[in-house]
């Protein structure tokens, strides 16, 4: 099984073509987004219970979902700074 870091490391590479093809724009705009109001209230609900033990295996899989995708936009936003800082640096 890949270790934690391996994973990160790969997704990191996968995404590589995303950030190699953002515009300025684009880069600004995905460093710039934000989930809504009504979903950061479900992830801070379903943390809150998570972290107490009380989600059922439903809401637990739903949880580590949107775990899953917060992650996946946080190395994006950090690929989008990386687009602007190059640019800023040029």
């Amino acid at each position: 099984m890949a270790k934690p870091n391996q994973i990160h490391q790969a997704l990191s590479r996968l995404l590589d073509a995303i950030r190699d093809s953002l515009s300025p724009e684009a880069a600004e705009a995905l460093v710039n987004l934000r989930a809504d109001q009504s979903t950061q209230d479900l992830l801070d609900d379903l943390a809150e219970r998570h972290h107490e033990s009380q989600l059922t295996p439903e809401e637990l899989s739903e949880y580590e979902a949107l775990v899953a995708a917060v992650e996946l936009v946080s190395v994006l936003q950090a690929k989008a700074r990386s687009v602007l800082n190059s640019r800023k640096a040029s």
